[in-house]
């Protein structure tokens, strides 16, 4: 029996991208679909990195496929293909990273550091290309959460190789100064070192750059913002309406600017207690969420007072590699999935596309 292209076409549109609740055939994700007979091959194409959604995703793609009559062996091919998407009007893109993702929170002491990590590690366990540029100048945690203590390589004496460790390439002024060394800098300053890192760094072929943002909404953290090429930030603040009030003010400098809001991340949630597992809202409950829904931006999720996390971070080795299989490291993927995916839902980048016009006077 001849398998039906129609039939199977019909059959594959019934299975879901699971983040995007939409099926690969009317997305066009589903490609060169060919038939031999009852033999079946296709390609699924992902704009978002799913590592770990995968092997469900595959055996669903088959047991559809095997579904229609007369169809036997299926070969399935997913692939994911993260593209550059479109930044702040006037900033050009920065050689060799696709798209830039600032981690910002409005006051410090609510884990932007901590979460900025471990999202960056969870995009790369999700099978992306990730970098991480520490823009804390005055206080540089980054080499110390992701266990890196050296100094960067320079081949030329001009840029500088970034540090690498669990798959990230890594940049920060930590590894420049000596660990109890202030920097006494104003604000014109710290920028202009900021941007030196950014761009005197020979990223490699990076899919995100997630840039670790300093705490407030001062002139560097504006001057970043107007300057760098974001593909959008995320927002980290903790249920307390102290730091909520600071959130906001964060949501208003990334939208002066033009910066999408990716998401909101609900920090420090619940206590859960190492001894009983009682939960506990120390500093309120949902209140991330409800400013979310009040703002019209979509909720990444919220992350429990856990004092693993923070043991974990401390000694270099952040929750989604200390404990991948855990379930914080589960809501990290999930909210890098979900952040990865409202990027790959935003207008892409064409401006490499548009030819040089030179004008010329011929006499």
């Amino acid at each position: 029996m001849a398998v039906s292209e129609q039939s199977l076409l019909a059959a594959l549109s019934c299975v879901q991208d699971p983040h995007a609740g939409h099926d690969f055939v009317s997305t066009h994700a589903l490609r060169n679909l060919q038939i031999q007979g009852g033999d079946v091959a296709f390609d699924v194409e992902l704009g978002y990195p799913a590592k770990s959604l995968l092997p469900e995703l595959r055996r669903q793609l088959v047991a559809a496929a095997k579904g229609v009559a007369g169809v036997g062996n299926v070969s399935v091919n997913i692939s994911t293909r993260v593209i550059a998407h479109a930044v702040q009007r006037g900033v050009p893109l920065l050689p060799q990273v696709r798209n830039i993702v600032a981690v910002a929170s409005g006051k410090g002491g609510v884990g932007k550091s901590t979460t900025a990590a471990n999202l960056a590690l969870a995009l790369a366990a999700e099978g992306a290309s990730v970098g991480v540029l520490d823009a804390d100048i005055y206080g540089p945690s980054q080499p110390m959460m992701l266990g890196i203590d050296r100094r960067p390589d320079s081949a030329d004496g001009k840029t500088m190789e970034p540090l690498e460790n669990y798959g990230l390439q890594v940049m920060s002024i930590g590894f420049l100064v000596d660990q109890d060394q202030a920097m006494i800098w104003r604000g014109p300053m710290a920028t202009q070192a900021l941007e030196q890192l950014l761009r005197q760094t020979r990223w490699r072929d990076l899919d995100y750059l997630i840039v670790d943002m300093p705490p407030g909404t001062g002139d560097i953290q504006l001057t970043l913002s107007q300057r760098v090429p974001m593909t959008g930030a995320v927002i980290v603040t903790t249920p307390q309406d102290i730091a909520l009030l600071d959130a906001k003010k964060g949501i208003r400098m990334f939208e002066k600017v033009g910066v999408p809001i990716l998401g909101i991340v609900e920090n420090m949630a619940a206590h859960i207690c190492s001894h009983c597992g009682h939960l506990e809202h120390i500093f309120g409950a949902d209140g991330g969420k409800k400013m979310a829904a009040d703002y019209g931006i979509d909720y990444l999720g919220a992350l429990p007072l856990d004092i693993r996390i923070r043991l974990q971070a401390d000694s270099g080795r952040p929750t989604v590699v200390a404990d991948p299989d855990g379930e914080v490291a589960r809501i990290y993927k999930k909210m890098a999935r979900d952040m990865a995916l409202k990027i790959a839902r935003q207008a892409k980048d064409f401006s490499h596309k548009f030819p040089t016009i030179s004008i010329s006077q011929e006499t």
